[in-house]
């Protein structure tokens, strides 16, 4: 294992002013994402929709600087010819891969989930490395709701995503550790927080006690927020404040850096709440976004599947990408959002 190379991939993909698109959706998730805009998801489409974001200069080249990919996506050429993992290159941003394979019901745990594909990684890695992935993913869920989670699943959880870690910087790859604390159910922030403290020092035990390097690795949390359906929702400073206070007690300072998804919140409250928590001075790691659906959720409605469209969704991925690289120096403001509109 090189880890200066490891340490100075995880350093890039958290560059000040930049982060990391996801572009990792499940075929059944971009299925959904298609069917709300009235495009069908063929293999076609997926590739068409996708090289238009790899192709837009401003945003991959200014604004991202890294895209995790789905298993079909990593082996597909655009209309050209090009690879699209050589598109992301050439953009300057670094190609990445999810490696989990889902989650399936946790035995004797109604309710809970644990994440697979542990199996055969280590060949896939080696496959994934060749094409030019230089960076993986791999999603533990982590729900709260009455009596969840419990000690076991949050111990699963980060058993595997440790074994995970290990595994990629085994094969050169950085690795995006994300221990994912949902944010659906009717919990306050201060549950959230709690849960998320529990969640994030076992994930960290684990690495330590599978001898991850935590120097080439970039964590993936959500932050502590309030639940979709609680009755009391936090402000966009009471989230910043409580998330970095949480980070500050759970993350080692050896880690190079934090990208945090957006786990179900608008495009705007996902930009706003990084935004904020830039405020409250210097950090001890760099801190960006990760971003699926807050970064495409704009470009998908603007391209809708039309050849015609394909700048039009190129204008609004860019925005996004500018809104939420601006939101990781903390030099965001909402009247810039309003000016795009």
């Amino acid at each position: 294992m090189n880890l200066t190379e490891l340490n100075r991939i995880a350093t890039a993909m958290v560059a000040p002013g930049k982060g990391i698109l996801a572009a990792d959706e499940s075929s059944g998730t971009i299925k959904k994402r298609f069917d709300a805009i009235g495009v069908e998801s063929t293999e076609g489409n997926r590739r068409d929709y996708r090289e238009m974001l790899f192709r837009s200069k401003e945003a991959m080249s200014q604004y991202i600087s890294g895209v995790i990919l789905y298993d079909e996506t990593i082996w597909q050429d655009a209309k050209d010819g090009t690879p699209l993992v050589k598109l992301i290159e050439q953009s300057g941003a670094i190609p990445g891969i999810k490696v989990d394979e889902g989650t399936q019901a946790l035995p004797m745990c109604p309710g809970e989930l644990v994440t697979v594909g542990l199996d055969k990684l280590a060949e896939r890695l080696k496959k994934y490395y060749e094409r030019g992935a230089r960076f993986a993913k791999w999603r533990a869920v982590i729900d709260i709701g009455s009596g969840i989670p419990s000690m076991t699943a949050i111990s699963v959880n980060a058993h595997a995503l440790a074994r995970y870690a290990a595994l990629c910087q085994a094969a050169q790859i950085v690795p995006i550790v994300e221990p994912e604390v949902l944010m659906d159910g009717d919990h306050d922030i201060d549950r959230c927080y709690e849960v998320t403290t529990r969640v994030l020092n076992k994930t960290f035990q684990e690495l330590r006690v599978q001898r991850v390097a935590l120097e080439g690795m970039v964590l993936k949390p959500n932050m502590a927020i309030s639940g979709k359906k609680s009755a009391k929702q936090a402000s966009v400073e009471e989230v910043a404040e409580k998330t970095i206070r949480l980070l500050k007690a759970c993350v080692p300072a050896a880690v190079p850096g934090i990208a945090f998804l957006s786990g179900g919140q608008s495009d705007e409250e996902a930009t706003a709440h990084l935004n904020a928590m830039h405020k409250l001075g210097p950090l001890p790691w760099g801190l960006t976004f990760s971003y699926g659906r807050a970064l495409q959720a704009a470009p998908q409605k603007a391209w809708s599947g039309r050849p015609e469209n394909v700048a039009a969704g190129q204008n609004a991925f860019s925005h996004r990408a500018r809104m939420n690289g601006l939101a990781s120096k903390g030099e965001w403001q909402s009247s810039l959002e309003k000016k795009a509109a």
